[in-house]
């Protein structure tokens, strides 16, 4: 069986030509940053598992146990990235890709964040996520409705994003924090269910063209440079309707690490 195994692994993965003595695969068989891979050598050749191997290069396969063949799909991608049990999409690196569906993403010290420019950014110090100078304690969990939210306007979440900046020799990184956009939007909502320029007899106030009367989108116009906020406070929020209770209203959320060390969510708003 053994020797079976080693003919079979010999005839379907590139051995020293392609490896040599590193157990890197090649970024030009991948098409993307080398990956690091287990392996073996055997009879002065290197093998890695084929499991390995089509999760870096991006191929499938079927094994078929009845004649001990295996069938190579390279029309058909394996899945880059599995799901672990936070809920947290993992490429076969091991790095993380931040959430896209406005779930929450708590930081751990070892996180390793693949980055929109393909790099990878590891977290090394999470102590300021809940407590620090700026902050008492976690912000906790976000509003819930004391009004009808379907009546506003409803805007959809933008891509989560990674994106890694050096300056003078400092690694940057900022995270499109999704979840606490949702915070942003769900307590304007509410402050605006409770003015009376947005909400009135129970009904959302619109304008002449049946729109809502305040119009939200949860980004910044692009080129926008609007001062952030931080901690959290509500009031920055509900205190900028209250000036001007119609209009357009763009808000965003961002994790902000230097060096590796969480500084702070920062939340901005125009």
């Amino acid at each position: 069986m053994k020797n079976s195994c080693i003919r079979f692994l010999s005839s379907l993965l590139v051995g020293a030509a392609l490896f040599g003595g590193s157990t890197a695969l090649a970024a030009e068989a991948t098409g993307e940053k080398s990956v690091q891979l287990d392996a073996c050598t055997i009879n002065g050749s290197v093998y890695v598992r084929l499991e390995d191997a089509a999760q870096a290069a991006g191929f499938s396969y079927t094994y078929d146990a009845a004649d001990n063949t295996v069938t190579i799909n390279p029309e058909t991608a394996s899945s880059a990235a599995a799901t672990d049990k936070a809920g947290l999409t993992r490429n076969a690196d091991g790095s993380i890709n931040v959430p896209q569906d406005g779930s929450q993403y708590v930081p751990t010290a070892g996180d390793v964040i693949r980055c929109d420019d393909g790099t990878n950014y590891t977290i090394t110090d999470v102590k300021r996520w809940d407590g620090n100078m700026f902050a008492s304690g976690p912000v906790g969990p976000l509003p819930t409705a004391a009004c009808d939210w379907s009546q506003f306007d409803q805007p959809e979440l933008p891509k989560g994003e990674a994106r890694h900046f050096t300056v003078e020799k400092e690694e940057y990184l900022f995270i499109r924090n999704l979840y606490e956009t949702r915070r942003m939007l769900y307590t304007l909502y509410n402050a605006m269910g409770s003015h009376t320029a947005t909400w009135k007899e129970g009904q959302a106030v619109r304008r002449s063209d049946g729109t809502p009367w305040v119009h939200i989108q949860l980004s910044l116009p692009k080129g926008e440079s609007v001062f952030g906020f931080w901690p959290w406070s509500a009031e920055e929020v509900t205190g900028s309707l209250a000036a001007a209770p119609c209009g357009d209203r763009y808000m965003e959320a961002w994790d902000v690490y230097k060096d590796g060390v969480f500084q702070r969510t920062e939340y901005k708003m125009k």
